[in-house]
């Protein structure tokens, strides 16, 4: 069986005027008429300069239209993509497939559909455009370039090996002349890694291995060279991009085994970390490691958001990121200095910060034979689904968790395997959060009903908060306050991060709760 390539006459006429194509220069400026890359712009900021709704008229935001995903053997599951819109068509994901759609009104323009081999199909974070070009990773670990106006294939690479038991996940993102594309992988003893490969025939630019090699820096908070070959990390989650300093940030994943840590003693770099790249060579600028030697399954994945701001009257180029592992992080995105560490939620497992502002971890709340109560729990105080930060309020905003988990250890082997291990996890509560980043202090917090709220986060100038809640509603909040101002409800829990775009002088707010995507409209007048 081939590929699929539905084309529908509508996609035909609009691939005769399509625009020129996608001009990553303007990546770096906030998203308005379209959303052409994962976060809006490189920054990981998902806010949008649009006013045009507001807290003054939220009320009359209307459901314009639904598209419901229809799809083969691995059918079912949730859209976790974050879609793109380019010259008013909406492109979005699923594992194995990519649809394009009419942004104005839902309609189905084309559906590829990959011949699958296998793989991991858990999710696709979504698509990378430039020029005509549009680009997404395979659960079989390959890298497909689609003609974006027709839908129609022009090549594949493979980006990873399936028999080790990886899979593709990740949107990709342009940057410059790279495509830079991470890896995801089933944690069991495998290494993980970013890749840079060229945007006109996928071939291989420069690969960065989060686990160094015997010798290179880093090394020595391994125990051996069989520790690092097996090390993990990760990328899960698309990069964010600073131009003026060329520099690409990544949030990378867990060490391995993961909760059987006693044959991997030490920090464990550059796992559980966050890390500056330069995006011609490849070669690590700075790190920052959120989690030393972690043992709960706390990937450090969650977006490195960059923003300008000002510390004790000073303008500093900042990035923070709300951790899984329950901390808040303010780092200088120049150095890689940390500037604030805090709590988001309450937290049980670190001794206390240590020198270089991370947390300390305490060995008793490692995992035991006999169970250790941990908070947060192992789905962590927040997870993948996007945050988002205003410039207009000078907030952070995550969905987060606090919840507890017994972690047992199982294997206590000199060099234990896979897991090692596992959890039990008891009572949680979630709240939707916003953080003042001078301080890593909690502005507000609204607690959803019912616990989970795991959705992305978009923020507007029009001064509103969109996320969703535990009881399959999507909801928006007053930014600065967190009043809850609106919401509707889908029917199942939101299940990816929102976007906002204007077309034709109305406002457009697009999300995802399970198997379909949901438009809203402000009309214009």
């Amino acid at each position: 069986m081939k590929p699929v390539r539905f084309l529908t006459i509508a996609a035909l006429a609009l691939a005769s005027f399509a625009a020129d194509g996608v001009d990553p220069a303007k990546f770096a400026q906030p998203p308005t008429t379209s959303w052409p890359t994962y976060n809006g712009d490189y920054s990981g900021r998902r806010f949008s300069p649009l006013t045009k709704i507001n807290t003054g008229n939220i009320d009359a935001l209307t459901l314009a239209w639904v598209h419901r995903m229809n799809v083969g053997p691995f059918g079912g599951g949730s859209i976790k993509a974050t879609p793109l819109v380019i010259d008013g068509v909406l492109y979005y994901t699923f594992p194995d497939h990519v649809w394009a759609l009419d942004a104005r009104n839902g309609r189905e323009l084309w559906h590829y559909a990959w011949d699958s081999t296998g793989g991991i199909h858990i999710g696709n974070r979504g698509a990378a455009a430039y020029k005509d070009y549009l680009y997404f990773e395979t659960p079989d670990c390959h890298l497909v370039a689609l003609d974006r106006n027709t839908g129609t294939k022009r090549w594949t690479q493979t980006i990873c090996d399936l028999d080790l038991m990886y899979y593709g996940s990740v949107a990709p993102v342009v940057v410059k002349n790279h495509l830079i594309v991470g890896v995801s992988g089933d944690d069991l003893d495998i290494p993980g890694y970013l890749e840079s490969r060229d945007l006109e025939t996928g071939a291989l630019q420069w690969h960065f291995s989060v686990v160094p090699q015997p010798g290179e820096p880093g090394s020595e908070t391994w125990p051996n060279a069989e520790a690092m070959k097996h090390g993990g990390g990760m990328t899960w989650i698309p990069i964010t991009y600073d131009p003026d300093l060329n520099l690409i940030y990544v949030g990378t994943g867990n060490p391995q085994p993961v909760i059987a840590g006693k044959g991997r003693l030490g920090d464990n770099l550059y796992t559980e970390s966050i890390i500056a790249i330069d995006a011609d060579t490849g070669k690590m600028k700075w790190w920052f490691q959120p989690s030393p030697h972690d043992t709960h399954d706390w990937d450090a994945t969650q977006t490195p958001v960059l923003f300008n701001g000002t510390i004790d009257g000073q303008p500093r180029k900042l990035l923070a990121q709300a951790s899984r592992n329950g901390f808040f992080f303010v780092i200088d995105r120049v150095t890689g200095k940390k500037v604030v560490t805090s709590e988001f939620v309450k937290t049980n497992w670190s001794k206390g910060i240590d020198q270089l502002g991370r947390p300390i971890p305490d060995p008793a709340k490692m995992p035991q034979f006999d169970g250790a109560l941990v908070t947060p729990n192992q789905g962590g105080a927040a997870n993948w689904p996007p945050t988002s930060f205003s410039p207009q309020t000078g907030l952070f905003y995550v969905n987060a968790s606090h919840a507890y988990s017994v972690y047992y250890l199982f294997d206590t082997d000199e060099k234990p395997e896979g897991w090692g291990g596992n959890d039990r996890g008891g009572w949680g509560e979630a709240m939707l959060e916003a953080i003042d980043y001078r301080t890593g202090k909690i502005k507000w917090s609204h607690k959803w009903a019912g616990g989970g709220g795991r959705s992305g986060v978009l923020t507007t100038a029009g001064n509103l908060i969109f996320a969703g809640d535990a009881s399959d509603n999507f909801v928006a909040l007053n930014a600065s306050t967190g009043e809850p101002l609106w919401h509707a409800n889908l029917g199942q829990n939101v299940s990816n991060g929102p976007i906002t775009f204007e077309m034709d002088g109305s406002q457009y707010v697009v999300v995802a709760a399970g198997d379909t995507l949901y438009a809203f409209v402000m009309l214009a007048k």
